[in-house]
């Protein structure tokens, strides 16, 4: 029967040993056949793209090829898509936007809703500007940015700064005295914040606010001192005097800073004299030196004086009691004290028993006449 050829004759090329071709025919057909490509009669090389025998015919879906593919990575249309290359399977762009979006927002009021504060920080909040209140230590929550702003302050830290800075480059600071003379003066200023919310919206910029009058305290307080004041013992008073013209200025001005220190680091005369000065300094030390020695010896003179007039008080609350007693004692001292550093000669009366004799001390002579001594 000729109907049951066809499958008769792809049998027989599956059972037979002739290589195949990679699309799974034989290499050659030995009757001469040739594959038209659609699973004929002929055992030819059959197209990879063909479909089946028997199977029902495939629509093609539209965009699915590799040409629609290649147009797409060129920007071109085709296959019901659009302009843009889009990987086959994955989610539309709008809505990748939309949690890129989502999440940035959520990282966005995490970040500027949420506020820790340190405990020796205080964290003025401000709403659209305005001043709204302080916060203290800890975490706190707030509307997020920019409807709520939070700027923190440390209240208890110390600042300060130095003048001339050093570290800048900065130079000689001259200031006048009193008396006419330019001294080379630098100063330090320490300070911290007392009221946060003066600090931030009374001053425009508080810390140069602080410098600027700083300058103005410590010139207006060297002006009316003398140069030896400015050099020597002057210094603790003038440093006074600054802290409170500062600290008053800053009152005024409600800045909400108070003045720790202020210290007067190094003044001296400008380069240009400073020789002389030296030279004056040590003149001015020698005669401070002197100065001091002279008033020694007075305080010790006068004290050996006030000892001998007690002294002589004394003998004579003695003296008012006995007055011949004390009288014949002063006089037996007062010889005593005269004859210590003398020979002496002793005239004996008769019938008295001579004393030991001291050697080198007392010196007997003969006996003489009565009355007389030699």
């Amino acid at each position: 029967m000729t109907i049951a050829l066809p499958w008769r004759r792809r049998l027989s090329e599956t059972m037979s040993d002739k290589p195949k071709s990679p699309w799974g025919g034989g290499g050659g057909d030995s009757d001469g056949g040739s594959g038209d490509g659609n699973g004929g009669n002929d055992a030819g090389p059959r197209n990879p793209w063909a479909q089946a025998p028997g199977s029902r015919p495939r629509s093609p879906r539209p965009g699915s090829g590799i040409e629609d593919l290649l147009k797409r990575a060129r920007g071109g249309g085709g296959g019901g898509g659009g302009g843009n290359f889009r990987f086959p399977g994955s989610g539309s762009g709008r809505s990748l936007w939309l949690a890129g979006v989502g999440l940035f927002l959520l990282a966005w009021i995490g970040m500027t809703s949420i506020h820790g504060i340190g405990p020796q920080e205080r964290g003025v909040v401000t709403y659209f500007g305005r001043y709204s209140g302080t916060i203290g230590p800890g975490w706190n929550l707030t509307l997020p940015a920019p409807i709520a702003s939070v700027r923190v302050i440390n209240v208890t830290g110390i600042q300060g700064f130095s003048f001339p800075d050093t570290d800048g480059g900065g130079g000689q600071n001259l200031v006048l005295t009193r008396d006419g003379n330019l001294v080379d003066l630098s100063y330090s200023v320490q300070w911290n914040i007392i009221d946060p919310q003066k600090y931030v919206f009374e001053l425009d910029k508080p810390d140069d606010a602080v410098k600027a009058i700083a300058e103005t305290a410590v010139r207006a307080a060297i002006a009316n001192a003398t140069l030896d004041e400015v050099l020597g013992a002057g210094k603790l008073s003038i440093q006074t005097q600054v802290a409170d013209s500062m600290q008053k200025i800053l009152d005024d001005y409600q800045s909400g800073i108070r003045i720790v220190n202020v210290a007067l680091n190094n003044a001296a005369a400008p380069q240009q004299v400073s020789d002389a000065f030296k030279s004056v300094t040590a003149a001015q030390n020698e005669r401070q030196s002197n100065v001091t020695q002279a008033r020694g010896y007075a305080q010790q003179v006068v004290a050996i004086a006030q000892g001998q007039a007690a002294a002589f008080n004394s003998v004579y609350e003695q003296y008012k009691l006995a007055p011949e007693v004390t009288r014949r004692r002063m006089y037996y001292e007062t010889m005593e004290a005269i004859l210590s550093k003398n020979d002496k000669t002793i005239i004996e009366p008769r019938n008295i028993a001579p004393f030991l004799p001291v050697p080198g001390g007392v010196r007997k002579l003969p006996d003489a006449p009565q009355g007389e001594a030699r």
